[in-house]
């Protein structure tokens, strides 16, 4: 996924706020369930709710204003009930590696209880 960064993306500094890449990392797990055939909206009504239990996340070097960034993403584990992602911003005018990011989500119900990857996003994630 790409996105490109406005005045509205940056700190006072005129780089990215740092919490902004949280976001556009969120966005591009989205997208990747989506064009995967998945949408977080209709697992949710399923009752298959995908909370961020674990970030770790390395800011290696800033972006600044109207940067174009593209956000990679890759599956790197899947178990029974969770799944870990990795992230990358990299600046596209250079292929710089701006942030890299590790991501574990949990299945849970909507008691907030652990369960079981459904068959659709299992087979999803492990393409």
């Amino acid at each position: 996924m790409e996105i490109r960064i406005y005045y509205e993306d940056t700190d006072a500094g005129g780089v990215v706020y740092h919490a902004n890449y949280l976001r556009y990392f969120e966005r591009a797990r989205t997208e990747y369930l989506r064009e995967r055939g998945l949408s977080v909206r209709e697992l949710a009504a399923q009752g298959n709710i995908l909370p961020v239990v674990r970030m770790e996340v390395d800011y290696r070097a800033p972006a600044v204003y109207d940067d174009l960034l593209r956000i990679e993403t890759e599956v790197l584990n899947v178990g029974k009930t969770s799944f870990t992602v990795g992230q990358q911003a990299v600046r596209v005018v250079d292929g710089k590696l701006l942030v890299d990011c590790k991501v574990v989500l949990v299945c849970v119900n909507a008691k907030m209880r652990a369960r079981r990857l459904p068959d659709e996003l299992l087979q999803a994630l492990e393409e």
